[in-house]
């Protein structure tokens, strides 16, 4: 099992940056081609939400990427460091914690559940989850063995 880990300050330029890299090590692991596509495009939804709550709560650490390559598939884990991140109600997206609190505001939250709602549509596997030191969107996909050369 590989693991890159990929941390950046909280600036919507960085996301273009997570994105491309993240793309490339799916491919490395071996995500098939068609697919790759919906994995910019989520992790490009999940980073820019982890960067605007970062942003909207003054939080200065950076935002943690993790891309996970195992035998079957790869994952992606987008970090925040804002506790009790809310995580919305958001169909087909399984979260830890139910209903987001009241912090934000109703423009806010329309934002992440539809930044979510994006993510469950691009993303069959995935998991949002929140504690108290913050919050992770967990993304998979499965991967193509490689062929057997002669």
């Amino acid at each position: 099992m590989a693991t890159v880990e990929l941390r950046f300050s909280a600036l919507p330029e960085h996301v273009r940056t997570a994105r491309l890299v993240a793309a490339a090590v799916a491919r490395r692991a071996g995500v098939d081609e068609a697919v790759l596509d919906e994995v910019r495009l989520a992790v490009g939804e999940a980073c820019s939400r982890a960067v605007g709550l970062h942003r909207s709560n003054d939080v200065a650490a950076p935002i943690t990427v993790m891309l996970i390559e195992d035998e079957k598939k790869f994952s992606i884990e987008v970090g925040d460091e804002v506790p009790g991140t809310p995580v919305g109600s958001v169909p087909g997206v399984q979260g830890a914690d139910g209903e987001p609190d009241g912090a934000e505001s109703a423009a806010d939250e329309a934002e992440d559940e539809m930044g979510l709602a994006v993510i469950s549509g691009l993303v069959d596997d995935v998991e949002v989850s929140s504690t108290e030191t913050g919050g992770v969107i967990r993304m998979s996909w499965p991967t193509v063995p490689d062929p057997v050369l002669p």
